[in-house]
């Protein structure tokens, strides 16, 4: 390999300053929306979205430019994915020692709250593939491609989300 052609290699996997300003008026938007759509909490989804950037600009020098956005929404799914078990963790030990002795009896009134409810239900990766797919209007492949899964897994994780998602809600003239 010549000295010209490892140069131009080296700068195709360098990111630079301009590039990652790009990936930032990009993506700040819609990994935004899946972050809250996963965290369901505004001050959780910027402090992911933040953390995401953070990574990328620490490892710029690793990533391509065209690699990216799906490190970025990959990295907010892991970083979701790790703030679930902590929170997960810390929820189970603070309800040990409240004794867990009150009961729940808010019903949900609006459509938003039961759909939230209803993605509750779901695991980690599944509500990720759901949001990607029918919030952010993903395609299987680039899905696949944001959760290192290959794109029968994606069809398989969102059909097993949906059909989750429909037992828990049940038939739309019950809910309503």
């Amino acid at each position: 390999m010549g000295c010209v052609t490892i140069l131009n290699f080296i700068r195709l996997l360098k990111m630079e300053r301009f590039q990652y300003n790009q990936l930032v008026n990009n993506c700040s938007d819609g990994l935004y929306r899946y972050a809250l759509k996963l965290t369901g909490s505004e001050q959780h989804a910027q402090d992911l979205v933040q953390d995401a950037f953070e990574k990328i600009w620490i490892k710029r020098n690793e990533i391509s430019y065209e690699k990216g956005k799906s490190y970025l929404f990959r990295t907010v799914h892991h970083l979701f994915v790790d703030f679930y078990r902590r929170s997960k963790i810390i929820r189970f030990e603070s309800e040990d020692a409240v004794n867990n002795t009150q009961t729940n009896t808010a019903i949900p009134v609006d459509l938003n709250e039961i759909i939230e409810n209803a993605l509750k239900q779901l695991n980690e990766l599944q509500k990720s593939a759901i949001l990607l797919r029918d919030y952010e209007g993903y395609s299987y492949e680039e899905i696949g491609q944001l959760l290192d899964l290959s794109e029968a897994q994606v069809k398989v994780t969102i059909f097993r989300a949906r059909k989750k998602l429909k037992e828990f809600i049940g038939k739309i003239e019950t809910v309503l």
